[in-house]
Parts: C-alpha cells; sequence; structure tokens
C-alpha cells in the first residue's frame, strides 16, 4: 500500500499545516504518483537540480489536467492547477521543497502511529535515488562532452567558433565552470560513479542476503532482472566518462590520466565480477550419493560477452570453510588449487539466452561422490562443519577481449553421509542464516545472539515450514525461553534483553531429557507440518505451553475442559490434557499419552477427539464439535466396492476414575505394540462373537455359541484396531490370555467348521491336540469341543490352573478375579482404538 493509501484514512486535521501552499484536493488527485518521484532527492541549485525541478513540475500538470479531466473535476481544480504552474514556472526548485515537506509529514504522522515504515517504502526509496544518481551522472559526462567541443572550436580559432553562441554553452555546462575547470568535472563525475557502485554492490549483497534468509523461509524476491538493468545502465555510462577521460589525456597529464583511468577499470572490473553470483542455490543439507541443482547467471553476460565457437564452461568445485576465506581474502581471483570434494557432472556451458536476456549455466544433474573432511576445532560435530560450492569460469569481454576469472560462492552447506544426521546439520544452517552478517568473512557467525532475534528466526521457520499465517504468539516464546533457559521461575520481562548461545540452541542437552532444544522444536515443525497444520491455523492447538501451566489453566474450567500441548518431553508429539471432576468435586487434570505423526496417521487428532466422550470443550469454553466438526472425517458405512462391511478405527482412554469391574470380567486381548493391538469385548461387539474362556461362560450364552462359525464381514458390526505388528503366527490360530499370567498364548486350536476356509488363505495343516498341548491347554479345548464332552468342576479347574501356570513358571492365579481391578492386570488404556 502507498503512503497516501494510508494516511488518507487518517483524521484530516493532523495534516491541515503541510498544504497551506498546496491544496489537500490535489494531493488526493496525485495519490501516489507523487511518493515515486524523486523529491527529496533534488539538493542543491546547479544546473542539474534546476533542470530535474522543471521536469518534475511538468510532469505534475500533465497528471493533475489528466486526473482531473478524466474525473470530471469542476472547473475549480483546473484553474488550481494552472495558477500552481504559473506560481511555480519562475522557481521550480521552490516546488520541490514544498512536495518534501508534505511527504516527511506524512510519513512523521505514520511513524507516530506504527513505529516503523513498510519495507516497500524503503525499497522504492532506495530505487530513486539510484535513479537519480544515474541521471546526475549523465548530465555530467554530457557537461564533459559540450565543454571539450567548446575547448576544441575555440583552439582551432574557426569561423564555427566565432559564430558559436558561447552563451549557450555556459548554461549547459554550468554558470560556475571556468578556464581550466575540466579536470574537476571528470574528477567530480568519477567520484560520482564510485558512489553509485557502491550502490549496485550494496543492492547485490542486500539480494544475496535476501536469498540466504529465504533458507529459513522469508520472503525473497527473486526477479535479478532490475539488478541486471542497473549494472547495465551503469556500464554504459562508464564507457561514455572512459571515453571522455581519454579524449581528455592533453589536458589532464599522465599521471592524473594513468590515475584516472585506473580508478574507472577498477570500477568497471568490480561490477563484471560482483554481477556473477548464483541465482539458484544447490541444497544446504547436502548427502553425499544423492542429485541436486544448482544455476549461476552473469548479469553483464549479454551485454558483454561476445558469441563465439567455443562457449564458456562454467564448473563447480567443492570448497571448505577455510579455502572460502582465502578465496574472499583474495577478492575471488585466483583458481582453485584443490577440490575438497568429488563432484560428478560438474561442467556446463553458459549460455546466452536472446529470448529474455540473461546469461545463465544450470546444473540438472550434479552429485556429491565423496567428501573430504578436515580437522575441526575443539568439540566441533561432523555437522557443524560447513563447505560451499564455488562456481568458475574464465571469459573473454568487450572489444578488447579483456580476460577476467570469474568465481561465485554458494551458501554455507553441511555435508552429511546419513539420513540421521539431518537434524543437527539443519540447525546449524538455520544458525547461519538468520544471524551471519550482510558482508562477512567466510563462514564467520555470532556465537551468542539476543533471545529476540532467535524469537524472529523460530517463527519464521515454523511459518514457513507448516505453510501457515499463523505465528508464534507472545505466550509460545515465553515457553520457549523457560524451555532453552532452563528456567520457569522468570517473567516474560527477565528473557527480553537475554541471549542465547549456539550451545544452547543445539549443543547441550536439555535437562532430564535426552535431546537439545532445536532437536525438539524441529520434531514440533515436522508434526505439524505433516498431520496438524489446519489444526494450528485454525488455533486450536496451544502446542506450547507447560504441562504446570495447563494445570492452572484447567483445574478452574468445567469438567470435560481439554486443550492440545505439544509433549514436552518427547520429541514429535501432542497430547491431550483434560479435566476430570469426581462426584465429591476434586478435580484432576490427565495427560493422554502424546500422539506420534505414525499414530495422527492411522487416526487424525479430529476423529480422536470425537471419540473421547469424556472430552467436551476446547479450552476455555468451545464445544468440541462446534472447534474441530469441520476436521472429522466421515465414517464409511456400509459396503465397500468389494462387497465388505467397512470397519472403523476407534480411540478410548479409560482413566482409574473411569474404571468399574466387569461382569464376571474376563477380557482376552492381544498385547500391544506400542499403542495399538487388537480390541478385547466391545459394547459395539455382540457377545457371541467375543472370545471367552470356557468357564465364564454363562447359561445365556451356551457352548454352540462361542463355537458358532466365524461370521463373513457382512453379518458382523465391529470395531477393528490396526497392529503395529503381525499378532497372527502358527497356522494363524487365534490367542486367549489367562488373569494373573504374562502375556504367553494359549492355542485355542482351530475353531473353524470344516469346510469353512477364506478363499484366499493357504490351506491348513490337520491340527492335532494331543501332540501339541499339555493336558492343562488340552482339557480347555476339551471344554470348548461342544456340549457331548464334560466341563471340569470349579475346583478342578482350579488345580489344573495352578499347575498350568507352575509349569510355565507363573504365579497362580488369584482366587477371585475382577478384571479390570485385578492386582496382576493393568487398567484397559488403550488409546488406539
Amino acid at each position: 500500500m502507498s503512503l497516501w493509501g494510508v494516511v488518507s484514512h487518517m483524521p484530516p486535521e493532523q495534516f491541515s499545516s503541510l498544504f497551506s501552499e498546496f491544496p489537500r484536493s490535489l494531493r488526493c488527485l496525485l495519490a501516489d504518483w507523487l511518493e515515486n518521484q524523486p523529491w527529496e532527492f533534488i539538493t542543491g541549485a546547479d544546473s542539474f537540480c534546476t533542470s530535474a525541478a522543471s521536469a518534475l513540475l511538468s510532469a505534475m500538470v500533465e497528471k493533475l489536467r489528466s486526473e482531473a479531466g478524466s474525473n470530471g473535476q469542476p472547473v475549480q481544480i483546473l484553474q488550481q492547477v494552472s495558477n500552481m504552474e504559473k506560481t511555480y514556472q519562475r522557481d521550480p526548485l521552490r516546488l520541490v521543497g514544498i512536495m518534501k515537506g508534505i511527504l516527511e509529514g506524512e510519513r512523521a504522522a505514520l511513524l507516530k502511529r506504527d513505529r516503523h515504515l513498510p519495507l516497500s517504502f524503503h525499497r522504492r526509496q532506495e530505487e530513486l535515488k539510484f535513479g537519480l544518481d544515474l541521471q546526475r551522472l549523465q548530465h555530467r559526462v554530457n557537461e564533459i562532452q559540450v565543454l571539450q567541443e567548446r575547448r576544441k572550436l575555440m583552439e582551432e580559432g574557426t569561423r564555427a567558433c566565432q559564430q558559436m553562441n558561447l552563451q549557450e554553452s555556459q548554461r549547459k555546462i554550468d554558470g560556475k565552470l571556468q578556464g581550466n575547470e575540466l579536470p574537476a568535472l571528470i574528477l567530480e563525475a568519477v567520484k560520482e560513479l564510485e558512489g553509485i557502485k557502491l550502490q549496485v554492490l550494496k543492492r547485490l549483497h542486500i539480494w544475496k542476503r535476501q536469498q540466504q534468509l529465504a533458507g529459513n523461509g522469508a520472503v525473497f524476491e527473486e526477479n535479478l532482472a532490475p539488478l541486471q538493468k542497473r549494472c547495465e545502465n551503469l556500464v554504459d555510462v562508464h564507457f561514455q566518462l572512459h571515453q571522455q577521460v581519454a579524449a581528455a589525456g592533453g589536458e589532464l597529464g599522465s599521471d592524473l590520466l594513468s590515475r584516472l583511468l585506473e580508478r574507472l577499470n577498477l570500477v568497471l572490473s568490480t561490477l563484471i565480477k560482483s554481477s556473477f553470483l548464483v541465482e539458484k542455490q544447490p541444497p544446504q543439507v547436502l548427502k553425499t550419493q544423492t542429485k541436486f541443482q544448482a544455476s549461476v547467471r552473469f548479469l553483464l553476460g549479454p551485454q558483454l560477452l561476445k558469441a563465439s565457437a567455443k562457449p564458456n564452461v562454467v564448473k563447480a568445485d567443492m570448497v571448505t570453510e577455510k579455502q572460502a576465506r582465502e578465496l574472499a581474502l583474495g577478492g575471488y581471483g585466483t583458481p582453485l588449487s584443490e577440490s575438497t570434494g568429488e563432484i560428478v557432472h560438474n561442467t556446463v556451458a553458459l549460455e546466452i539466452s536472446t529470448a529474455n536476456g540473461t546469461s545463465c549455466a544450470t546444473f540438472k544433474n550434479m552429485l556429491l561422490k565423496k567428501i573430504k573432511r578436515c580437522e575441526r576445532k575443539g568439540s566441533e560435530s561432523v555437522t557443524e562443519e560447513k563447505c560451499a560450492v564455488l562456481f568458475s569460469t574464465d571469459v573473454l569481454l568487450g572489444p578488447s577481449n579483456l580476460a577476467f576469472h570469474l568465481q561465485a560462492l554458494s551458501l554455507p552447506i553441511v555435508v552429511i553421509v546419513h539420513g540421521n544426521q539431518d537434524n543437527n546439520a539443519k540447525a546449524t544452517v538455520l544458525w547461519d542464516n538468520a544471524f551471519s552478517e550482510l558482508e562477512r568473512v567466510p563462514f564467520v557467525v555470532a556465537e551468542r545472539v539476543p533471545w529476540e532475534k532467535m524469537c524472529e528466526t523460530l517463527n519464521l521457520r515454523f511459518m514457513a515450514e507448516v505453510q501457515t499465517s499463523k505465528g508464534l504468539l507472545p505466550e509460545h516464546y515465553f515457553f520457549l525461553a523457560q524451555k532453552i533457559f532452563n528456567n520457569s521461575s522468570a517473567s516474560p520481562e527477565d528473557f527480553q534483553n537475554r541471549s542465547v548461545s549456539w550451545a544452547q540452541f543445539n549443543k547441550e542437552i536439555l535437562p532430564g531429557r535426552g535431546f537439545t532444544f532445536w532437536q525438539w522444536f524441529d520434531g514440533v515443525l515436522d508434526l505439524t507440518k505433516r498431520c496438524l497444520k489446519s489444526y494450528w491455523s485454525d488455533r486450536l492447538i496451544i502446542g506450547f505451553i507447560s504441562k504446570q501451566y495447563v494445570s492452572k489453566l484447567l483445574n478452574s474450567a468445567p469438567d470435560g475442559t481439554f486443550l492440545l500441548r505439544f509433549s514436552d518431553s518427547e520429541i514429535g508429539g501432542i497430547t491431550i490434557a483434560h479435566i476430570i471432576r469426581g462426584k465429591d468435586g476434586s478435580s484432576q487434570v490427565e495427560n493422554i499419552q502424546p500422539f506420534s505423526a505414525k499414530d495422527l496417521s492411522i487416526r487424525s487428532l479430529g476423529d480422536r477427539i470425537r471419540d473421547l466422550a469424556q472430552l467436551r470443550n476446547l479450552y476455555p469454553d468451545k464445544p468440541k464439535d462446534q472447534a474441530f466438526g469441520s476436521h472429522y472425517n466421515k465414517e464409511q458405512m456400509g459396503k465397500d466396492g468389494r462387497g465388505y462391511v467397512s470397519t472403523t478405527i476407534k480411540m478410548t482412554v479409560e482413566s482409574e476414575r473411569d474404571q468399574n469391574p466387569s461382569p464376571q470380567g474376563l477380557v482376552m486381548t492381544q498385547p500391544l505394540a506400542h499403542n495399538y493391538g487388537l480390541p478385547g469385548p466391545s459394547a459395539e461387539m455382540p457377545m457371541e462373537h467375543q472370545c471367552m474362556a470356557p468357564d465364564m461362560r454363562s447359561s445365556c450364552f451356551p457352548a454352540p455359541s462361542i463355537l458358532s462359525p466365524f461370521c463373513p464381514p457382512e453379518d458382523i458390526s465391529m470395531n477393528v484396531a490396526i497392529p503395529s505388528t503381525p499378532v497372527f503366527h502358527r497356522d494363524m490360530l487365534p490367542y486367549i490370555y489367562m488373569p494373573g499370567t504374562s502375556p504367553s498364548p494359549v492355542l485355542l486350536g482351530d475353531l473353524s467348521p470344516p469346510g469353512h476356509m477364506d478363499e484366499e488363505m493357504p490351506e491348513i495343516t490337520p491340527f492335532s491336540p494331543a501332540s501339541h498341548l499339555s493336558p492343562f491347554e488340552s482339557l480347555l479345548l476339551a471344554g470348548s469341543m461342544g456340549d457331548n464332552v464334560g466341563l471340569p468342576s470349579e475346583d478342578e479347574l482350579n488345580q489344573l490352573l495352578h499347575e498350568g501356570q507352575t509349569e510355565e513358571g507363573l504365579p497362580p492365579p488369584a482366587s477371585h478375579c475382577s478384571y479390570p481391578n485385578h492386582p496382576h492386570s493393568g487398567p484397559l488404556a488403550n488409546p488406539s482404538w
């Protein structure tokens, strides 16, 4: 948005004093056009400033008349424009002063309100200054040319000289120029050329710095066309000035001439070398034996390179930090003596594209085959070692075929050989990208940085990785500060002026943990990016909050209130904390076991929250269906395309408060692998399909119902949990587990009726109980064979249970088992189904 687009919505009385000599109505018509003119850079009263001011007055009058006519403005506006033209035509520099005052007043009001100006404003000002300075230099070169022509005519004493209008010539060059002012004018022009060169170099450095910050997620304007145009325009003026200096050699003297030519050649050489840069950087974390791409661009190539039968070739080499430092100190003019790594497909032609006017070399299939490690400093690890790719070429430029050795160094690269090094390598790159200086010796970076800058870096990386516009909040920074500084008692203000070290960031293990701060934060980034982007963007996740503060928030909340936070003790986990209140009014905050990205890929976070009836309101008081309804997945009902009834995964969490004794309860479940396993009996599963031990059968469910054939999927309505490891083996027989035992399976035998076999399953070898089972197991099997086999009495069964467990080395069962409160059985807490 333009400056006027902001201040026009502010109270007009704030600007009443600015429009005493220039009507506000005309300012409104000019809008942002006025801001795109170099008013504040027109200083002085020489011929150039006067000429520039006159040109701006003419352009303004034309703009106002055009806008007034197109918008149907009254005659009064046109009369104001005519009066303004008459007033300032005699003194256009006065108009410049008025416009400066208006713009400065508007900027001051905006700074007072927002305390900063938009970045786009600063960039526009820099562009305006460069454009005006280039015009001034061109004016100086023209003055030199006019002065040389006049003196040449005067020295020849020709009739043309006598007829020449000396007064007009004097006006063109400058009223102050007299006699021997040519050397002074040339020196002034060379000085201005060097100043503009510094502007171009600074803009190139800014572009490179922005490219580096883009590696951490910053917005980056990659377009190099404006910079290329600047370089080309400056080189054009340079050649004109060089020609004028050479022509004035006799008057300048050999000593001054040589110094001026040396300065001019240095300007050209610096521009040429600086305009060879890396347009597309190679990966900053580079794994050996992995293909990668990069490209370099020569901004002055289309202007200076001559077409030849033999194209110029660009070569890519790997260099160490020490080699990079030596090359930088030498001005990137010395060829590399030895590469520190072997890169395959490392040579590409520097091609000129006439279609878009560029000169580029694109490397599409490079591969780092191997790397030679250098000696590291102190406790520095492999993932802290920085190197770079050096791109180099030799070219002949200009009409005189000047030879140049061009080199461009990539951003710092950390080379890894295994994926488990990626996390620490990213930390090194992040730190270097964020905290390196604009112009530095490769690859020097601060060891300690202000915590405020670290917060900006973490926020930038988080938003870029997750691809969200919702960044970190002040309360998030407070939690992160407590974590990295290991201080939970400090206030937010205590961290404002603190600095954080590289060691605290990614070398020192967090107290009581097995990982560093960055390893933990990067795990949060990965989890959020992969599974939680939409939840975070909807502000459903508090995330960065301590378990202690969660308890403080929830203790005063109604029963069933919950919130989401990132696990403090695990890498890449998110947990649900919720409040439970008993009938006596007592409260307890429970934290469900954290979910990893793998967990959430099996069942989403929204669906898990929907599954848990004990979760009612997202903190502070938003109903969960209202908060997460858009994140619920539609459960598939009915049969699928193959005729099978659809199955679903459900999550349940039962705390100690929720546990109630099961009637006659013996629940047979699979051992859990991680959080996932086959479910035990469920309220949603018909009892006849639940596997029960023979002694637990009641009169309501006789033996035939247990032995009824497995129903095809279309006849069963049940939930299925997916185990993380295979749970069936050894003829694919089902298991049961007895109370009070370790999870050693007892085979029930083949419960399928004769001839019943899945058409995709191989035929199972007949199974003989007597040859495979112990007497205890055989008796259990006999009890499951139907009503024609007598069941043992309770005393016989208890004795056999005691003998069977004694044989297996297991403790005897309790006389009365009431699952799940049995002393040898844990609470049923299976958050994965």
